[in-house]
């Protein structure tokens, strides 16, 4: 499945998920002139905001604003006779479907910075050459870019080696058989 893919999914679920939870609120027993308008319109808007949270890309803060409007709406409208256990019901589904978010979020972060230094550091790559009659410098193609590197050790052609650290655009490097810097 693709992101695009999963993306329409997850649009599809909210829509469905919210044509659910409005059509539980306009079948209750009480009629709607009894029902309190702050407290409709908070249920409404905390709705839109959980809806919101499956479509934008972040990490549970308009999902947990929905999720107290929701329930503050529920609260006022306590006083208007709607069924304690509709709101609970609902209130749980909202919660789930929250946390089922924030889940979803957190698998999707990276899990390791890919570029720049933190890409560099630690990559294996062999040496391509030497530079001149230097044993201690020499060049390597790491990243689809050709790098000048500099050891304590003398370098062979073909031999791999660990970067341990840049300056510029020299790379420090070890015998990639050697323990990595800090252990």
């Amino acid at each position: 499945m693709t992101l695009a893919e999963g993306h329409v999914n997850s649009r599809c679920c909210a829509f469905a998920l919210l044509l659910l939870i409005s059509g539980s609120v306009l079948a209750a027993d009480t009629p709607l002139p009894a029902m309190s308008p702050i407290g409709l319109w908070l249920i409404v808007f905390g709705i839109a905001f959980l809806v919101a949270e499956a479509t934008l890309p972040n990490y549970g803060v308009i999902g947990l604003g929905g999720l107290v409007m929701f329930v503050i709406g529920a609260v006022i409208l306590t006083n208007a006779s709607v069924p304690v256990p509709l709101m609970i019901g609902l209130g749980l589904v909202s919660a789930l479907l929250l946390i089922a978010l924030l889940i979803r979020a957190l698998k999707t972060r990276p899990r390791r910075l890919v570029s720049g230094d933190a890409g560099l550091l630690g990559s294996v790559t062999p040496v391509t050459g030497l530079q001149g009659t230097n044993a201690y410098s020499g060049w390597v193609q790491l990243q689809g870019e050709r790098w000048q590197v500099l050891s304590a050790t003398p370098l062979q052609p073909g031999q791999h080696v660990r970067v341990v650290a840049r300056k510029g655009l020299l790379l420090q490097v070890a015998a990639a058989d050697a323990a990595p810097v800090g252990e």
